[in-house]
């Protein structure tokens, strides 16, 4: 008889980094560990990364309770995460009406929010990066955009900190893959990692 399949033994510990950068239609993604460079790196996180995803199902059976199907009609992702270094370009990534620019003598930089006539549209490829050199790196990738608004509070005994909601639309592929989660796998006989070769495709 076979043996049971071991269960795995990483335990997550710890924060990460956040990454971001603008998508465009019919873009390749990138692969994860590949997208994730200082260039990229949208803030500091405080209060680490969370991933929610939730699904609705319809089910249908008849009237003497004997039979029964149920199919998954809706799917939901969303990446939240506390920005706690940021400007004005941070902010304008957070609002899709929000406009940057500068004062004619560079001491200034002004960001204008407000008004459904300025809204972009515009969509990110987001991803938290967790860094774990035993048990291997985490990444969590989704394209997406901030659909919760942003609260900016300062405080005399704390740091502002921003909670950032990307809501992650079916862009990643043309599968409509909301969550792209890829983890380093250790060879333990050599206690090395490595990452998968295989790219992410090409969005729509």
């Amino acid at each position: 008889m076979a043996d049971a399949a071991k269960a795995p033994e990483r335990i997550v510990l710890g924060s990460g980094y956040i990454h971001l950068a603008t998508f465009t239609k019919g873009m390749t993604i990138p692969d994860p560990w590949e997208f994730c460079t200082d260039e990229n790196r949208f803030s500091y996180i405080s209060g680490g990364a969370s991933l929610e995803y939730s699904s609705t199902y319809s089910e249908a059976k008849d009237d003497m309770g004997k039979v029964s199907k149920t199919i998954i009609t809706e799917e939901e992702a969303t990446l939240k995460t506390g920005l706690m270094t940021l400007d004005g370009n941070t902010i304008e990534k957070l609002c899709d009406t929000a406009r940057v620019t500068t004062s004619t003598d560079g001491k200034y930089r002004i960001v204008k929010i407000g008004g459904v006539g300025n809204r972009k549209g515009a969509k990110y490829v987001i991803c938290f990066h967790h860094v774990d050199p035993v048990d291997g790196d985490i990444w969590i990738m989704i394209v997406g955009q901030n659909q919760a608004g942003f609260t900016f509070t300062f405080a005399k005994d704390d740091a502002t900190v921003i909670d950032a909601e990307f809501k992650a639309l079916p862009n990643l592929d043309g599968e409509g893959t909301l969550i792209q989660y890829v983890e380093q796998v250790v060879d333990a006989s050599s206690g090395s990692s490595s990452s998968s070769s295989s790219g992410t495709g090409t969005s729509g």
